[in-house]
């Protein structure tokens, strides 16, 4: 029988009914791939808590698809992040991506905690192991992590403790280099790490987006990439094809280094994802 790589998903909460007709149009189109996991996001700031809430319950009460609820320590109290817990429990969510979060102004603006929450993400990790019921994933950075400033150790000493106090997976922001996550993956096992680290795929439709969203999140664009981009970005369709052909190479990549499976950011359309997974499959 053929490896069949594994795949799991992320989407945002629309803001509106339109939003809404695509986020559920790509949930179903994807559904055909027995994801391992759906995810989807909190906003800047925790935005779209309630949102997120209603989406990710929508969407475990609709499919059969194991979810993945963000939840953030932005403006959240120990208590209300405890209510928001009890929700999640109450939807039959099985598992929460717990994050620091972003502030207002994104992931490099000044970070104001909320007196009565968490300013760090493995706080959040062990509280949510004392409440109990839930998997617990985590973020990781094959760039490094926007406010370490370039302190890898310290990314990896963050890791190590988040599986300390519970973590039992992580998902990665999307990068271009394999070896990167390669060199995280090595850095982690050599301290006795068990943490899965699932690589995170951005299919790329919009340049303007692409630098807006590493610029945001710290992820290098390597130049060989930067001018493949940089020579058609005045043509939306050369712009998508190129998008699935580097996220292809990426995914061949990465299955040859024994990435444990793939997470895409669908970015709540699911064409460019299913092209990708195509290509993955028809070369399996």
């Amino acid at each position: 029988m053929a490896f069949r790589t594994s795949y799991s998903f992320e989407f945002f909460p629309p803001k509106d009914s339109e939003g809404e007709d695509r986020l559920w149009a790509a949930v179903s189109a994807i559904e055909k791939y027995s994801p391992e996991f759906v995810s989807v996001t909190f906003g800047a700031g925790g935005s779209t808590q309630h949102r997120t809430i209603g989406v990710t319950q929508e969407i475990t009460r609709r499919t059969q698809i194991s979810t993945v609820a963000h939840l953030t320590c932005v403006g959240l109290s120990k208590q209300e992040l405890i209510t928001v817990l009890h929700t999640y429990r109450d939807a039959k969510i099985p598992a929460i991506l717990a994050l620091r979060g972003d502030p207002h102004g994104g992931p490099r603006a000044p970070w104001t905690p909320n007196s009565a929450g968490f300013s760090h993400a493995d706080a959040l990790v062990q509280l949510i192991a004392v409440f109990g019921g839930f998997k617990i994933g985590v973020a990781a950075f094959p760039d490094g992590h926007p406010s370490s400033n370039g302190n890898y150790e310290k990314d990896i000493e963050v890791l190590l403790r988040k599986e300390n106090l519970g973590a039992s997976f992580a998902t990665t922001q999307f990068f271009f280099d394999v070896a990167k996550w390669e060199k995280l993956i090595e850095s982690l096992q050599s301290h006795g790490s068990n943490l899965p680290i699932i690589p995170g795929i951005l299919p790329v439709t919009n340049v303007k987006q692409l630098h807006r969203m590493a610029e945001l999140g710290g992820t290098e664009i390597p130049d060989h990439i930067a001018k493949r981009f940089a020579a058609v970005e005045d043509d939306a369709d050369a712009v998508r094809k190129l998008g699935i052909e580097i996220a292809t190479e990426l995914c061949d990549e990465l299955i040859a280094a024994g990435a444990p499976s793939l997470h895409f950011y669908t970015m709540n359309t699911a064409g460019p994802t299913q092209e990708i997974i195509r290509n993955l499959e028809n070369a399996q």
